[in-house]
């Protein structure tokens, strides 16, 4: 039986590309994906009464939405409205019940700025899932690939950075793909010269630049060989060097959350919540592990 994804959709361009982004994945994996929009649920007035003309009317409002991604996906995909307190409880709830492997975001775009916004119900996704999110830069589907062929991993050696890895083998030998595993060393700097020296300096940042890379080659070392992985070493301000990463280098990145909380849900930690409001491309967010799952 093939997996399901939940994609969010509310008929904006945000939501659009994450769909542009569902089906590009889908067609990758063999996955099916679950159009999803969600409604107000309903609420008693009192006595047990609702308000039938708004439930009535938001129910319709929600299959408007609906009938709108279907005239562009056709039969690609399965549709659902659901009613919840949230669209990020709703989602959460349908990829529960569905045993769907992936949540499926896209984030807005202030008018005007080049600033990504992360949408509230983006955030409260993030922070409650129990599968990974992917969540979608703004405009992506202007230059979406037909099927993922390559897949980068923000590794670290944690916990939530080999389950990022574990994560995003998985998936690359079920496409297949090409895997990246990325790592970010931070510049040095002349603030520290005039109080270690600048020799004992260079000295430590060469040392610190032999560990990132042994410990990538020893995590590349158990990939699959025939996901070709390979290990970048970048150098500078994290987010801002995994941000810089685009089409041309890898189709997807992959990361952990990396934030205190209940073990195997999304949790964002400072890295990644702010990568996803600068990436480039779409950025898959793991769940963190469970005690025992990696190690």
């Amino acid at each position: 039986m093939a997996s399901r994804v939940v994609i969010g959709y509310d008929g904006s361009t945000a939501s659009e590309d994450a769909v542009a982004f569902g089906l590009t994945w889908c067609r990758s994996t063999g996955d099916v994906p679950i159009v999803a929009t969600v409604y107000p649920e309903e609420h008693p007035l009192g006595m047990g009464r609702v308000d039938v003309e708004f439930v009535t009317y938001v129910r319709e409002q929600a299959q408007i939405i609906q009938d709108k991604a279907r005239a562009t996906v056709g039969d690609a995909a399965l549709y659902r409205n659901v009613a919840s307190t949230s669209a990020a409880h709703g989602l959460a709830d349908l990829a529960d019940d569905a045993e769907a492997v992936m949540v499926i975001m896209g984030t807005a775009q202030e008018a005007g700025a080049s600033r990504v916004l992360l949408g509230s119900s983006t955030e409260r996704l993030l922070h409650g899932a129990t599968v990974p999110v992917t969540v979608v830069p703004p405009g992506w589907r202007e230059s979406a690939p037909d099927r993922i062929s390559s897949i980068g991993v923000a590794y670290v050696d944690t916990r939530d950075g080999r389950e990022a890895l574990r994560v995003a083998v998985r998936v690359a030998q079920r496409i297949p793909a090409r895997l990246t595993l990325y790592s970010v060393l931070g510049q040095s700097s002349e603030r520290f010269s005039y109080l270690i020296g600048r020799t004992d300096e260079e000295a430590f940042w060469d040392k610190a630049r032999d560990s990132f890379g042994k410990a990538m080659e020893f995590a590349a070392a158990g990939v699959p060989p025939e996901l070709e992985a390979q290990t970048i070493v970048l150098e500078g301000a994290v987010v801002e060097s995994l941000a810089a990463l685009g089409p041309d280098d890898v189709d997807l990145l992959v990361c952990g959350s990396r934030g205190y909380g209940p073990v195997r849900r999304v949790l964002l930690g400072g890295v990644s919540s702010r990568l996803i409001r600068s990436a480039q491309l779409p950025v898959t967010v793991v769940p963190r592990p469970t005690t025992g799952s990696v190690d």
